[in-house]
């Protein structure tokens, strides 16, 4: 066996045991892992495998391709936690096995290695995989369409012109199957930058080459939208057009942030490689063209997608994620060079790792001290929001040592700078390999606790009155929980019962409505037939028995 394929076979053992255990330790994060996984359940409970559902109506915000993706896995695992996240899991094998190949063969075995321990080692890019979110395999669809684009415009004119085309068209293509039409603005928005800055345009002008991606794209990326026109949905692809437009012009609802919200972000997000990148913005040099070319198109996608996604509106960690790829590479090439001796490991990025180790483990400090005095600093009236502070009372367990993790990074950075200052490879390995299990023990530690704040209190209701024959939803607040968690069976009838008949029709069996805390009173003023069951941690569980019957109040706010 060669030794390549000794690599792969342990990268893909190694990301296995790192990402698939403990994938369904916790309930699934509302908004976006429901979504997705509800969707996934629907098809099931449908047998529709054409058509995206939530709450059996038509949902046009994304493409099918991860949800079918969570079908399998839940055929496979049963319609459960791990199975919706069981995919991306995959995905981070994948991720690894790729960036190995492609480091190893654009640079060295040395390099692929190191960029797989870097992207496993910092901590956005593996929460990532522990995730039940569309965007693990969405950018590694981006990422290998800039690639083998990158090689096709880069290459003399071989018999493997044709498949580079193909190929990036294919998983651009993919791209758009997964999450919609940003894959290809990504692409064609870092084609236009490298091809004004190089300004030779004819190899994206030439016929064959504009035949070939079109025809790929079109057959890949656009099948299943031509299906739904087909069928007579045409309306539900305006919709998704229109979806897009807004998430780009205006803050999506819950969704807002700052200008530099991304930049902070990346930075501490994708820590230790986002510092490791900083020397990456001054002038370099390659040994070979193609890892200039490469070098250059990471530097490209980088600026185009933290620009782009600055600019856009509505604010989501997942939107900047395609920049764990060049952050990631760059840190390792700035890594390698220094292992080489090329560069120096200046006295200002030991301080920067320093610093931002203790930034990060300082919140796990301050976040214990607020958990131990959190009763106090609700009485006082601290916190202004009713429900957070009704959050807080959940029954959360800790242990008193969790803070302990803070620490234990800022000693595993301060440790590895000075214990392994005169040996780069081995102080690198030992940051992120420390990182690393900082990130994996929070997953099993914090993550928990945070559920048990957030939701836990909601989603044990809905689970509670699983399979029961009865209406349950939410009221004042989006969910997709009550779906998933209540197994929302297809409506027996059509039209399905509304949601305002179940407010406050004639229904033939109960119904459940959650709401927040800071809602309850205009819920009951509203619907005065429906019956408080109890409050928890924010929480209002209300119950309509089948013989309640009211006229709905008017509201000024409908």
């Amino acid at each position: 066996m060669k030794r390549k394929h000794i690599d792969l076979l342990f990268i893909a053992l190694a990301a296995g045991l790192l990402f698939v255990p403990f994938l369904g330790g916790v309930h699934l994060f509302d908004w976006d892992e429901i979504n997705f996984a509800e969707s996934a359940r629907e098809m099931l409970q449908t047998h529709d495998f054409l058509t995206v559902q939530i709450n059996y109506h038509l949902f046009w915000e994304k493409p099918p391709l991860f949800i079918w993706m969570q079908v399998l896995s839940m055929k496979l695992f049963g319609v459960n936690e791990f199975a919706a996240r069981f995919p991306d899991a995959m995905a981070g094998v994948v991720t690894l096995m790729v960036l190995y190949l492609i480091g190893e063969k654009l640079f060295s075995r040395r390099f692929g290695l190191i960029w797989v321990l870097v992207y496993a080692g910092s901590i956005l890019p593996q929460l990532y995989f522990r995730s039940g979110i569309i965007d693990p395999w969405f950018n590694l669809f981006i990422f290998l369409g800039i690639y083998f684009m990158a090689l096709y415009l880069e290459s003399r004119k071989n018999r493997k012109e044709d498949l580079n085309i193909f190929l990036s068209a294919a998983f651009i293509g993919l791209a758009i199957m997964t999450k919609g039409p940003v894959g290809l603005l990504v692409l064609l928005l870092s084609l236009t930058v490298w091809l004004i800055l190089r300004g030779s345009w004819k190899k994206v002008f030439r016929w064959r080459f504009l035949l070939i991606y079109g025809f790929t794209l079109l057959i890949v990326g656009g099948f299943w939208f031509i299906l739904q026109i087909a069928d007579g949905r045409a309306s539900l692809i305006m919709d998704f057009i229109q979806y897009q437009i807004r998430l780009f012009s205006q803050k999506d609802a819950g969704h807002g942030g700052f200008l530099f919200y991304h930049f902070v972000v990346l930075f501490f997000g994708v820590f230790p490689a986002s510092v490791f990148m900083l020397p990456a913005f001054r002038r370099l040099h390659d040994k070979t063209d193609k890892q200039k070319i490469f070098r250059n198109w990471m530097m490209i996608s980088f600026w185009v997608v933290l620009i782009l996604f600055t600019i856009v509106k509505t604010k989501i960690v997942h939107y900047s994620s395609f920049c764990y790829f060049p952050i990631t590479f760059f840190a390792t090439y700035i890594i390698v060079k220094m292992i080489k001796g090329e560069l120096r490991f200046p006295s200002w990025l030991k301080v920067a790792l320093i610093a931002t180790a203790a930034v990060e483990g300082l919140v796990f400090i301050v976040l214990q001290l607020f958990i131990h005095y959190k009763d106090r600093i609700i009485a006082k009236g601290w916190i202004h929001d009713p429900f957070a502070a009704g959050n807080l009372q959940a029954n959360v367990h800790w242990s008193g040592f969790e803070f302990l993790l803070g620490v234990f990074l800022l000693a595993g950075v301060l440790i590895s700078l000075f214990s392994f200052r005169k040996n780069i490879q081995r102080m690198v390995t030992g940051i992120f390999i420390t990182t690393l299990i900082f990130t994996t023990l929070s997953v099993f530690i914090i993550t928990p606790k945070v559920e048990g704040y957030s939701q836990n209190a909601a989603i044990d209701f809905y689970a509670r009155h699983a399979g029961e024959n009865a209406y349950v939803d939410v009221w004042g607040f989006k969910s997709y929980a009550q779906y998933f968690y209540f197994r929302k069976k297809p409506p027996e009838t059509l039209p399905a019962v509304s949601p305002q008949m179940q407010l406050n029709g004639e229904v033939s069996k109960p119904v459940y409505v959650v709401t927040k805390i800071t809602s309850k009173k205009a819920f009951q003023k509203r619907y005065p037939s429906f019956r408080l069951l109890y409050e928890k941690n924010g929480f209002d569980f209300f119950k309509r028995n089948p013989e309640s019957k009211t006229k709905i109040k008017p509201d000024i706010n409908d």
